[in-house]
């Protein structure tokens, strides 16, 4: 579209900068060839560049995480160590949030616990020569999925598909039986569960005793206590809970910004002198260490981290040296 035909346009436009760090490794990679055999590598990064939006997760799990940029020592650091470290980050952020089993990619598959690549593939095989898993408990007609990585696995996976609304949660298959217990006792039923009717759940455990409860059910406190968050959000998303992505229309170009400016920015990166922003244009901004806090600040970690969402200043714009100078102060 030309500068002048963009100017005629009526409405305004919402965009959203998303990260490229890391998507020429993925689109050089033998996987991506394999996604996609007939795009070329840019169109592949560009694919992956996309889908990072609907999906981060899923899309970052295919690079390595050292590729993606997680700090300005990261070459001075033990690699070997570094990569394990990264890996077992990576593996708790899977589990954490669960992965539907039924679209899941072989490469988020391979991070879940219990499930090694092969079976990953093994899986994802199934899948495409049987339609979508029923049941976790279909999971066990798989190659090479024994009882052990079973239990492992489980209750990581969800199967919104599946008739036990149980299959949609956290609550592994060993539990299930003290779920129905607590429904049962609670005088609830999994359609309850299904249609999300258990508002006045907490207020009955309450009376009658958490510790009451857990004991009449045969199992721990704690347990209990998952179970009952579980089945208040069947199929809860903790991601859904986070800042959502900012879609901006009011600048495009560092030649929009102006001093003055009161922005919207995003934590892209955070160093010893001060923190990178991502304010909707191409060139991130930086706020020095001096201009985070009204107050001293001996560590930039002290007051943002990586992801964050905060409202900055504009203090200086150098378009020839394509630098943005910017403020937390007061704002």
């Amino acid at each position: 579209m030309s500068e002048k035909n963009s100017k005629d346009v009526s409405k305004k436009i919402h965009y959203v900068i998303v990260s490229e760090a890391g998507a020429s490794v993925y689109s050089a990679s033998k996987l991506a060839a394999e996604e996609f055999p007939d795009f070329d590598v840019a169109q592949r990064s560009a694919v992956s560049i996309a889908r990072r939006l609907q999906d981060p997760l899923a899309e970052l799990v295919k690079i390595d995480p050292k590729s993606i940029g997680v700090g300005q020592y990261q070459h001075d650091m033990n690699q070997k160590r570094l990569g394990e470290s990264l890996k077992n980050v990576v593996e708790d952020c899977v589990n954490k949030v669960g992965v539907d089993v039924n679209t899941a990619s072989p490469s988020l598959l391979s991070y879940v616990s219990g499930i090694s690549t092969s079976l990953a593939k093994n899986i994802a095989e199934y899948r495409e020569q049987n339609g979508k898993f029923k049941s976790r408990e279909e999971l066990k007609k798989v190659k090479r999925m024994g009882e052990k990585t079973f239990e492992q696995c489980a209750g990581f996976l969800r199967i919104p598909e599946s008739k036990n609304v149980l299959d949609n949660t956290s609550v592994h298959p060993e539990s299930y039986q003290a779920a129905l217990n607590l429904l049962n006792t609670m005088d609830y039923t999994p359609k309850d569960v299904k249609n999300k009717n258990l508002a006045g759940i907490r207020k009955k455990i309450q009376d009658k005793g958490i510790d009451n409860i857990a004991e009449v059910i045969g199992i721990g406190v704690p347990t209990l206590k998952d179970i009952i968050e579980e089945l208040l959000k069947p199929g809860r998303d903790p991601r859904d809970e986070m800042p959502k992505p900012i879609f901006h229309t009011d600048v495009m170009r560092i030649e929009d910004i102006k001093a003055g400016m009161i922005l919207t920015g995003t934590v892209r990166n955070v160093a010893d002198f001060g923190a990178f922003m991502d304010i909707g244009v191409h060139q991130d901004g930086l706020v020095h260490i001096s201009e985070l806090s009204d107050r001293f600040v001996r560590n930039p970690m002290e007051v943002v981290a990586v992801g964050d969402i905060v409202k900055v200043r504009v203090i200086n714009v150098d378009v020839e040296r394509n630098r943005i100078s910017l403020s937390m102060k007061g704002v």
